[in-house]
């Protein structure tokens, strides 16, 4: 960068460093977070080794460290770490770096440890912590996020809840915490001794009752008429938000019970003990005062050391060098998903290349997707429980009959509203779908997960904030659902109102269950003339017209007769510029014409009408509130659709999504309505390749 005439070179030095563990070397985005490090499979050189926290497998190489006087740097997974467990493959979105000991290991100092005592937190930061605290509790987050919510019945709500947190056997942090197996037992009876009136629940692992691993509280004493076991895989943060109090010898979701306000007490030495804001227990607790290896903090102080400034993390969305709150907005939209696809869900079908398309959609840890061929096939086989059908679109008809004959929900699926550069019906992949377990955003006969988020949601600051990025994103980089045409629109020069009309396919079911009164492109620019003799009419075919594809030509005598003219492989974003009003059925295109300041009149029933922003033909009284432009944007783009990347085919944000579709757009050569049938072919060979990869 140039300041005052003079060229500055910011020059990051980066430490030669061995890494001996393979797993580490898996991690992706590895060098990304450890950029101060130039990582090497190789000693020879090495100014410094890096290890995995304290677990056996790093013996080689601390003694390695050790004997040539090198520093070692500790590794762990960080406190938002994932939606799904390391073990299943989910890979870590933050961890934490520790080049004095490790946060868990009491025995001794930990760069977190210093990092509180220290205490270069500022206003702003306290302010920041605050921010990403109330996050992290309403979308209710921990370090996995792949469990359900703690479901209302295990709680008794007519007495106190006490909450006591087992561990299982072997945990580095119950040895490195001054903790064991007696530890536990003095906690669960000063639980019961000191809550005689409350119900006492202990949270153990599902392993543990399985026989699969062990825990510390021994069962006998689990057994008493006060004490309920939940060996559920329950979602920490809504657990806690049932109980009144909380007690705990090193878990770190007794840190995260103090997030929730609530009082804990521990029993060994976590990292959070000792500072002032937990009743503490253990007999070391003074020795780490004397020794000045502690002193009084507050809650959000001890947040921001552990959550701000000694976590690292990476953009989920791009695998950049990121923040906590780009981790809280994947991990939340992420946990969003996977309660929504929790089950066994089962497609009647789905090509191979529609599979294929679809499977990165559906890769969340508690979703089981079943392909089957036909739907004698799905008759003949032996449903569990809560088995659900997934359908395009609005679905076949025999497909909703069997649903209704077995007691089948249906979830429906669909394009989103940012979705490729190119057409679907030339085999171009989506970026984005949208999944509605209530109904579908075009079907204004019923009402749609969609409607439900613009008629209840209490949208946030935060949302207003993304979702007008979102806006200035989409119209600066100009991106459509499909960014199909070339060349600018050439308009006379006229003193009209200019209004766009833009043709649909008239056998879509958006116009079949959206437009009751017109249906027809033609019946459409009648009535647009009729109301309007003395405008300028601007009549855009859909694309998917046009490439010959689907059904809605207009003559052109008849278009001549209504339209002063038509414009076809232009590109939309021109004639929106060029237009006052927009007048439509149900077209995506009014929309993108709100989000670009034009007037809107709906002559059908489109999922962005009936909520005060456009001008309507057609009643639709379910819709009740009125919303400003920002929320319709945060519950269309944000809340509804998912997006995914093309080549990695992971979960992305629709932020990332447009810069994605900006490249793309850039680098097509041609107008995205034509594409060869060798064209085609090799894009299902490619998908399907990707699938398998």
């Amino acid at each position: 960068m140039r300041y005052n005439n003079a060229l500055i070179i910011i020059v990051i030095n980066v430490t030669p460093t061995v890494i001996f563990s393979a797993g580490i070397w898996k991690i992706p985005h590895l060098s990304t977070f450890l950029p101060e490090y130039q990582l090497s499979k190789k000693s020879a050189g090495a100014q410094a080794v890096i290890g995995w926290g304290l677990r056996p497998s790093t013996h080689k190489a601390r003694a390695h460290a050790k004997q040539h006087g090198l520093p070692f740097v500790a590794l762990e997974d960080g406190f938002l770490r994932s939606l799904g467990l390391g073990v299943a493959g989910y890979p870590p979105f933050s961890i934490v770096h520790d080049d004095v000991g490790i946060y868990y290991d009491t025995t001794r100092p930990s760069r977190l440890e210093n990092l509180i005592l220290v205490n270069h937190i500022n206003a702003n930061m306290l302010a920041e912590a605050e921010r990403a605290r109330a996050l992290i509790v309403a979308e209710q987050l921990s370090k996995y996020n792949h469990a359900p919510v703690c479901a209302e019945h295990l709680i008794k709500l007519d007495q106190a809840a006490v909450l006591v947190l087992d561990q299982t056997f072997g945990d580095m942090a119950i040895r490195y915490g001054g903790a064991d197996a007696d530890t536990f037992e003095n906690m669960l009876t000063a639980a019961v001794s000191e809550n005689p009136h409350a119900q006492i629940y202990v949270k153990t692992h599902p392993d543990v009752l399985s026989g699969k691993k062990k825990g510390y509280l021994k069962t006998e004493r689990l057994s008493a008429p006060n004490v309920t076991i939940l060996a559920e895989d329950i979602n920490p943060i809504s657990l806690l938000q049932q109980v009144d109090k909380v007690y705990c010898v090193t878990s770190h979701m007794g840190f995260e019970a103090l997030l929730c306000g609530k009082p804990v007490v521990t029993f060994g030495l976590p990292w959070y003990a000792g500072w002032g804001v937990t009743d503490d227990r253990h007999a070391s607790v003074g020795e780490l005062l004397t020794t000045n290896r502690r002193a009084p903090r507050s809650l959000m102080q001890l947040f921001a050391a552990a959550y701000l400034q000694y976590s690292r993390y990476i953009n989920p969305n791009t695998g950049e060098r990121g923040t906590v709150f780009d981790v809280v907005d994947y991990l939340a939209n992420a946990r969003r998903l996977n309660d929504k696809l929790r089950g066994h869900l089962y497609c009647v079908g789905m090509s191979l290349w529609k599979r294929a398309v679809m499977k990165p959609f559906f890769n969340v840890p508690s979703c089981q997707l079943h392909f089957v061929s036909s739907l004698k096939k799905l008759a003949a086989t032996k449903l569990p429980p809560q088995a659900r059908l997934l359908v395009w679109s609005r679905g076949k008809d025999e497909l909703i009959e069997f649903a209704q004959q077995h007691s089948l929900p249906l979830l429906r699926m669909e394009d989103g509203f940012i979705r490729s550069v190119g057409l679907g019906s030339n085999l171009v992949p989506p970026l984005s779908l949208v999944i509605d377990d209530l109904g579908i955003y075009f079907n204004a006969q019923h009402t749609s997960r969609l409607e439900q988020i613009l008629q209840n949601r209490l949208f946030t600051e935060h949302d207003q904030l993304q979702a007008q990025h979102l806006q200035v994103a989409l119209t600066e980089a100009e991106i459509t659902k499909y960014n199909v045409g070339a060349g600018a629109l050439k308009l006379p020069e006229t003193k009209q109102r200019v209004l766009l009309v833009p043709g649909q396919v008239e056998d879509d079911a958006s116009i079949r269950f959206g437009s009751p009164v017109i249906n027809k492109n033609l019946d459409l620019l009648k009535a647009v003339r009729q109301a309007n003799p003395e405008a300028y009419i601007l009549y855009k075919p859909h694309p998917d017209v046009v490439s010959g594809n689907r059904v809605g030509n207009i003559a052109p005598e008849d278009s001549a007769r209504y339209a002063d003219q038509v414009v076809g492989n232009c590109d939309i974003l021109s004639c929106l510029k060029c237009a006052d009003e927009v007048h439509t059925m149900t077209s995506l295109t009014g929309f993108e014409a709100l989000l670009r300041g034009k007037t809107v009149h709906c002559y059908g029933l489109p999922f962005y009408a009936g909520w005060g922003l456009t001008s309507d033909k057609l009643p639709i009284e379910r819709r009740t509130r009125q919303i400003t432009l920002w929320e319709l944007i945060a519950g269309t783009l944000i809340y509804y659709p998912e997006y995914i990347h093309p080549e990695a085919r992971r979960m992305i944000n629709a932020q990332t999504a447009i810069a994605i579709l900006k490249q793309q757009k850039q680098a097509a050569q041609h107008d995205g309505l034509q594409r060869s049938w060798l064209s085609k072919q090799l894009g299902k060979a490619k998908q399907l390749y990707l699938s398998v990869k």
